[in-house]
C-alpha cells in the first residue's frame, strides 16, 4: 500500500482557484505574455504576464504570485497576489495578498490588504446604493436648518 510520501507529486491538470458550482474559471499559465485586451464572462486565474486591459465584468479575477498585470483590471471580485500597475475597478471585494504589489489606484466596495503587501495608489471605497443624508455633511445642514426656523 502507498502513503502520500511514496505518491509521486505531479503537476494538478487544472491549477486554479476554487469554482463555484456551475461556474467554470479559465486559468492562463506562466508561460504565457499576453500583449493586448482580455475580456471574458467567466472566472480567470491569471500566473501569466499581461500587457493591457483584463476585463470580467461581473466574475473573480485571481492574480496569483506569479503573475503581472500592466494594465487595468475590471471585474466583480478580484484576488491578487501578484503585481499590478494600472487601475482595479472592482465592484464588490478585492483582497490583496502579502505578496502583493498594486501601483494604481483602487475602486471597490470592500477590500482586505494583508500585512506586508505593497500598496501605492488612490483608493476610493464605497458602493452606489449610498442613502442620501447619511454623510456629516447634510446631517448638521439638516439640523442648522431646524435650528433657525
Amino acid at each position: 500500500m502507498q502513503t502520500n510520501k511514496e505518491t509521486p507529486r505531479t503537476p494538478s491538470p487544472n491549477p486554479v482557484a476554487p469554482v463555484s458550482a456551475g461556474r467554470s474559471t479559465s486559468y492562463l499559465g506562466p508561460g504565457l505574455l499576453i500583449q493586448g485586451e482580455i475580456s471574458g464572462n467567466e472566472d480567470l486565474r491569471l500566473d501569466s504576464t499581461v500587457d493591457g486591459l483584463v476585463s470580467i465584468g461581473g466574475f473573480r479575477l485571481t492574480l496569483g504570485p506569479g503573475g503581472h498585470v500592466n494594465g487595468d483590471i475590471v471585474a466583480r471580485e478580484a484576488l491578487i497576489a501578484g503585481e499590478v500597475t494600472g487601475d482595479l475597478r472592482v465592484r464588490d471585494r478585492i483582497e490583496i495578498a502579502k505578496s502583493a504589489s498594486i501601483e494604481g489606484d483602487l475602486s471597490t466596495a470592500k477590500i482586505v490588504i494583508e500585512e506586508g503587501a505593497y500598496f501605492k495608489g488612490n483608493l476610493d471605497i464605497g458602493n452606489d446604493n449610498t442613502q442620501v443624508g447619511t454623510d456629516l455633511d447634510s446631517l448638521l445642514g439638516s439640523k442648522k436648518k431646524g435650528e433657525k426656523q
